[in-house]
């Protein structure tokens, strides 16, 4: 009787990438009643405009595209994007407004960081076989 049993090894990368991207706002299109509300609501949504950038860059971008045709004329064009992903461990690198009426933030995302997070919670592993007789 052969009796196979599998063991798992971690894989260790040779380099980690560094990702960065920017997120803007416009300070004065924000629901507010006063200016100091309206800049902490900017540079809110300059962060979250930010953690959309590096999740397409981590997780790519879905775009749904539609046209519609009549008497081979081109009635309607539609084009839709989204973005899913979960980021953890980025890092703001930097908050600041940009001219009159815009907050940009920086943000950071170390892939070293990022699979140390993983393997605390995942702890993925290589197959090695052992085959024992």
């Amino acid at each position: 009787m052969i009796s196979k049993h599998v063991e798992w090894e971690t894989i260790e990368p040779e380099n980690y990438p560094v990702l960065n991207a920017v997120g803007y706002a416009p300070i004065n299109a924000q629901l507010a009643l006063d200016d100091s509300s309206k800049r902490l609501m900017a540079i809110k949504a300059s962060k979250l405009d930010a953690y959309r950038e590096l999740a397409e860059q981590v997780y790519g971008q879905k775009v749904d595209g539609q046209q519609e045709l009549a008497n081979m004329v081109l009635t309607d064009n539609k084009l839709k994007s989204s973005v899913e992903g979960v980021i953890r461990g980025a890092r703001v690198v930097k908050s600041y407004p940009v001219g009159n009426d815009t907050y940009a933030t920086e943000l950071e995302l170390d892939m070293a960081k990022v699979h140390d997070l993983y393997l605390s919670i995942a702890q993925p592993r290589k197959i090695r076989k052992v085959t024992y007789y």
